[in-house]
């Protein structure tokens, strides 16, 4: 007996300004570099870890338990599975436990490398966390290497060759490749997913990172949806014949996706019809609106975020996903501020006036929840339904 020795390292977190933590690696073999954010939500890391809205982010997960209820394949928010997932690495307090939970299909670790997603375990997260809400999201990278070895000049050149998210288009890594056709409904308890097999309306989507369950929410409400790439012009949407346009969330820099966005959303606010945005289609449709967006400190990242909506005067907790915002400041006349944030009084909302266009930064069909804002898409359809002279249905329904 030689008494107690340290377990060496088996995976490593650099960031740009030098910090060096060492833990122990899960998931994918090897080095991924990104933007280090953190997420404050308790449930739903598998959708977390599948939002396109990650791409070219590290996550640190803030709750100390993630793994334990394990990862199936109905959790899953990306659509364009080619993709496999926008996030590029994982920041964990504690190893991954084996799951504990009646839906689990396999552990969270085995679920990370086929994803080729690369973790790290056994770093202090709060003090991470921390440091980022002092300092900002830095770029960083982490490594995982089974047997301790890290060729540091290789992990360190990936480091200093990733660029940043302020004028990176992401958009186009995780949009679909081609258009497709959505009816799927929302998850119910003995039922799983449903049908919508006799849709009353139908939206056009355009994808610059859409999540399934933003389609879903739009099934819900008797909508047929029609998926196109981030690309596509608005002779390409308005040849669907929609009834209403959505706008998706997504990653990257608005500004750099809205080079090519911009011009497309401008035209098709022309033609009179529903339009409604989120997060990233938010921010979009701030800037063709005359708007500017703006990188943020610290991002929001979470399913515990409050915000007013200052059309009604209620307040709903919502999950939120953004390192970019509209500057409220901006708005031209004829755009309302609609939702705030009250967290720091960020904008969270606007709409157009006299025009049944409108947006939201958060995101209301956040899966597993909240659910507070679920009624944004009955108001989206509610505009479409009174288009074709049909009777609205009430935002807010009672349990």
């Amino acid at each position: 007996m030689t008494g107690w020795q340290k377990k060496p390292a088996t995976a490593l977190l650099i960031l740009a300004d030098g910090t060096r933590l060492e833990g122990f690696g899960l998931g994918a073999e090897g080095h991924a570099a990104g933007e280090v954010c953190f997420n404050t939500a308790m449930t739903g890391y598998q959708e977390i870890l599948t939002d396109p809205s990650y791409a070219g982010q590290i996550i640190t997960f803030t709750f100390p338990h993630i793994g334990n209820v394990g990862a199936n394949d109905e959790d899953i928010e990306t659509v364009n599975m080619a993709a496999l997932s926008g996030v590029r690495g994982v920041i964990l307090k504690a190893d991954i436990t084996n799951p504990s939970n009646w839906r689990a299909a396999e552990k969270l670790d085995a679920w990370l490398k086929k994803r080729n997603i690369v973790g790290i375990a056994g770093i202090d997260t709060r003090a991470l966390t921390a440091r980022i809400r002092e300092n900002g999201m830095p770029n960083g990278v982490v490594a995982h290497s089974p047997d301790g070895y890290f060729h540091e000049p290789s992990i360190m050149a990936e480091l200093k060759a990733f660029p940043g998210l302020e004028g990176l288009d992401l958009a186009k890594e995780v949009t679909t490749a081609q258009t497709y056709h959505w009816n799927q409904t929302s998850w119910q308890w003995g039922r799983g997913y449903g049908e919508e097999e006799n849709p009353r309306f139908h939206i056009v989507a355009i994808d610059y990172g859409a999540k399934r369950n933003i389609l879903r929410c739009l099934a819900d409400q008797g909508a047929k949806v029609t998926v196109l790439p981030a690309t596509a012009t608005a002779q390409d949407v308005l040849d669907h014949n929609p009834d209403g346009i959505f706008l998706s969330n997504g990653p990257g820099d608005p500004a750099a996706t809205g080079k090519y966005a911009v011009p497309t959303i401008r035209k098709l606010m022309e033609t009179g019809k529903p339009m409604f945005g989120i997060c990233l289609g938010h921010q979009l449709l701030g800037l063709a609106l005359g708007g500017t967006t703006s990188k943020m400190h610290q991002g929001h990242h979470g399913a515990n975020h409050p915000v007013k909506d200052l059309t009604t005067g209620k307040v709903e907790i919502t999950s939120m996903n953004h390192g970019f915002a509209v500057d409220k400041a901006s708005l031209p006349s004829g755009v309302t501020e609609t939702h705030v944030s009250l967290f720091d009084g960020s904008n969270a909302g606007l709409k157009v006036e006299g025009k049944p266009i409108f947006s939201v930064q958060y995101h209301p069909e956040a899966s597993p929840g909240p659910k507070d804002s679920h009624y944004l898409f009955t108001r989206f359809l509610n505009h479409v339904r009174e288009q074709k002279g049909l009777d609205k249905q009430p935002e807010f329904v009672k349990p």
